[in-house]
């Protein structure tokens, strides 16, 4: 049955809605509304107000832009190295978490980084969130690249999981270095 036909079919007072609407081509049932502000976003787009430009100044909270600016961002000195040592506090159990920093995903207002510990001899990773809510506090307890231990020369630092006598030695100088 072609549309022309399927128009000739409706009741009359259903005309109007089958005049603005249009078919779906994949079920017979179904009718698709015309979008009525699809305007709108386009000329916002057009001026340079996006949809991404405005998740990233709203999103986050204010206490994780700034550590997004300072600690995360790629451009800031005083941003975190990978090799340093970090100490976590959280809203919800475990309350701390306390590791090597071994990587930073840097993806806007979802920027998460990776804490590893060895606990119990057995090796433990937690991936944080930089924007999420239940993050309270990140302590600095050794920066990498400064005092005894040697500047790490990659961004992440995955071979750490395979070798844990690198891992203990970088623990160990940062213990001498605070006694």
């Amino acid at each position: 049955m072609n549309s022309l036909a399927r128009y000739a079919a409706t009741p009359a007072s259903s005309r109007q809605f089958a005049t603005v609407a249009s078919t779906y081509p994949f079920a017979k049932n179904a009718i698709v509304l015309p979008s009525t502000s699809s305007a709108q976003p386009r000329e916002l787009l057009l001026k340079g107000r996006g949809l991404m430009q405005h998740l990233k100044k709203t999103l986050p909270l204010p206490e994780a832009q700034q550590k997004l600016e300072t600690l995360f961002s790629k451009n800031n000195s005083e941003r975190l190295h990978p090799g340093s040592v970090l100490s976590v506090t959280m809203q919800h159990a475990p309350h701390t978490f306390s590791g090597v920093l071994i990587g930073v995903r840097h993806k806007g207002p979802d920027t998460s980084f990776v804490l590893r510990n060895v606990i119990h001899r057995t090796g433990v990773e937690m991936r944080f969130c930089v924007g999420s809510p239940a993050l309270k506090d990140i302590q600095i307890i050794h920066r990498a690249g400064t005092g005894v231990g040697r500047r790490v020369r990659r961004a992440k630092l995955f071979y750490l999981r395979d070798q844990p006598a690198k891992m203990t030695a970088i623990s160990a100088s940062i213990k001498r270095t605070q006694s």
